[in-house]
């Protein structure tokens, strides 16, 4: 599972059964609150196997704010899920997410809905591309 924390949202992102292919599933509204409960309601639907959450880095590679709140919601995680939470750079996602959106035609207005989603996809996938063949 993929996952891109936000502000306001919550990208979801799962792998298909064989841990190649990433696709968008999911937005959750932070602002509804228990978010970590359902991420980790999905986790035991889709026995997921490994979280990857997007862990915020500035260009030249040093942390900042956003990432303090990354690494407390990676610990809440750890805390409830039966599988490994490991944080993933995430650098520049948003920007290919929206990239990926508008080739696929979709308007700037049209995105949000799903901005978040495709964002914890480009982060799982590049987290599951960076995995030895059969090793998940």
């Amino acid at each position: 599972m993929g996952i891109d924390l936000g502000e306001a949202r919550i990208g979801i992102a799962i792998s298909d059964d064989l841990g190649m292919l990433a696709h968008p599933m999911e937005t959750i509204q932070v602002k509804a609150g228990r978010f970590t409960e359902r991420i980790l309601e999905i986790v035991r639907d889709k026995a997921v196997r490994t979280i990857v959450v997007g862990m915020p880095r500035n260009m030249d590679g040093t942390f900042g704010p956003a990432a303090q709140k990354a690494r407390e919601f990676i610990d809440s995680l750890k805390a409830g899920a039966p599988c490994p939470v490991v944080p993933w750079d995430e650098r520049m996602t948003t920007v290919a997410a929206q990239r990926s959106l508008h080739e696929a035609g979709k308007k700037a207005r049209d995105q949000k809905a799903m901005i978040d989603q495709v964002a914890a996809q480009i982060i799982l996938q590049s987290w599951l591309d960076a995995q030895p063949l059969g090793g998940i």
